[in-house]
């Protein structure tokens, strides 16, 4: 399946759009990163040096090149869109994608709780459109979340799962729901574990200590909101309030607080823990 695709665009230079091209190229992969930033992709390839052991390097440097070029993509069997977690955003990235890459490339979204069908909508062609939803880092984490929308075709979705496979990575093969199968349970558990916070019922350091060590949990979830950015948390937290009806996905306004304040976790420093 790898070999077969030419080349994979990723749009989106942040950390999961490098990653995902970083992933690829490990295997061999011709990898193009693209985005509208210039400075964010001379930002990128330092940063996966520095995260790519050094024996994989110089494969990792010779098959990914960067571009602000969206018409870069017009020879990619695979298009993964990777920008901001806004449908709007989202939604526009995608219809250029649609524009240059070939009638019989697969697109896909790294989007970790949008509706695939609302994204869908933006496009001619949606039967060749899924969701690719890669944890961070995609290089260490197994899973991929393959989210098949209502006019998803069983041929994309086949050829998405082989190619995980060939990645090393598990596909788990989902609905559409807001935030799919992942977000739903682990955001459930975030607001929960800042809901305790907020209500004095434990420090943060004991509430992690809880999932850790009493449920093996690799982080415990005030450390992992941190690592994800308490702004995309709570981002998240609101699209899937709002679509579940849900009040329980609401952010708290502890989470709120944090982020008013420019405390968005490990990125910036400072959140419920520091870093400096």
């Amino acid at each position: 399946m790898l070999e077969g695709l030419g080349c994979v665009g990723v749009v989106g230079g942040g950390t999961m759009g490098r990653g995902i091209a970083q992933l690829f190229a490990m295997k061999g992969c011709a990898a193009i990163l693209v985005d509208s930033s210039r400075d964010a992709l001379d930002r990128a390839l330092p940063f996966l040096k520095e995260h790519t052991s050094p024996e994989l390097w110089p494969l990792v440097e010779k098959k990914i090149t960067t571009s602000v070029d969206i018409a870069s993509l017009s020879n990619c069997g695979l298009v993964i869109e990777a920008v901001f977690e806004d449908a709007e955003v989202k939604k526009d990235v995608l219809k250029k994608i649609e524009a240059v890459c070939p009638e019989d490339a697969i697109m896909a979204t790294n989007t970790s709780s949008i509706s695939i069908d609302e994204l869908a909508a933006a496009l001619k062609y949606p039967s060749r459109f899924a969701g690719m939803h890669f944890m961070n880092p995609p290089k260490v984490m197994k899973l991929v979340e393959v989210v098949k929308g209502k006019d998803t075709s069983g041929k994309t979705i086949d050829a998405i799962v082989e190619a995980t496979g060939e990645l090393g990575k598990v596909a788990a093969v989902v609905k559409n729901t807001p935030g799919f199968v992942t977000n739903r349970l682990l955001f459930a558990l975030l607001g929960e574990a800042m809901r305790l916070l907020e209500k004095g019922v434990a420090s943060k350091e004991d509430i992690d200590a809880t999932m850790k060590h009493g449920l093996m949990h690799p982080m415990g979830p005030l450390e992992l909101a941190d690592f994800i950015g308490l702004d995309v948390c709570a981002n998240i937290m609101r699209y899937m309030a709002d679509k579940l009806v849900d009040a329980k996905y609401a952010p708290p306004a502890v989470l709120l607080s944090l982020v008013e304040s420019g405390r968005l976790g490990r990125k910036s420093g400072h959140g419920f823990y520091d870093y400096e």
